[in-house]
């Protein structure tokens, strides 16, 4: 039992040692660098800052609100000649501003994909070792109820043992004085 901690299964000793290794030197690291690991590079601010103002309702009414007076300048014809009806020169600038806005997106969405995808490895590592130290805890407490049952096993068997001796005293008085019970 002594190689054997709590009876678990040499591949479950592992990787309890492992994830506790893993815990302490992420801890360290952590003190060591607090601020330059998670520090986004001047790429990746852009691309989350893009992404944060695309998608708010903000944008998408400013960009209405501009495509609203963009159309209606035109049909009205505020701007002589400058882009009559089929809208050429506004489809240009949309498909312009889709063109660069879809893999900024794209670039902010793999960034916090990744993140999520660290947080999740992590939370799983932590469910594993929490898993196997409750597991731990189980057995312990399983051979602590076994070490109790014998000690009260063994209580029982000696009180036991005092009652009868006490009955057998009693009764030997009884017999050897001659009365009548």
């Amino acid at each position: 039992m002594a190689g054997n901690p709590g009876g678990m299964e040499p591949a479950e000793q592992d990787l309890l040692a492992d994830l506790r290794r893993a815990r302490r030197s992420l801890r360290l690291q952590a003190m060591d660098e607090p601020a330059t690991a998670a520090r986004p590079t001047l790429g990746q601010r852009i691309a989350d800052a893009v992404a944060t103002v695309m998608g708010s309702w903000s944008f998408i009414i400013v960009q209405s609100a501009i495509l609203f007076v963009w159309i209606t300048a035109n049909l009205v014809g505020a701007m002589r000649g400058w882009d009559p009806y089929p809208f050429i020169l506004l489809n240009l600038a949309l498909s312009f501003q889709a063109a660069y806005a879809a893999p900024v997106i794209m670039m902010s969405q793999n960034r916090q994909q990744d993140i999520d995808r660290k947080a999740a490895e992590n939370d799983y590592r932590i469910n594993v070792k929490a898993e196997l130290e409750i597991e731990l805890l189980h057995e312990k407490i399983d051979q602590l109820r076994e070490r109790e049952v014998l000690k009260l096993t063994e209580a029982v068997r000696t009180l036991t043992e005092l009652l009868e001796r006490l009955a057998l005293d009693a009764r030997e008085p009884d017999a050897e004085g001659g009365r009548p019970s």
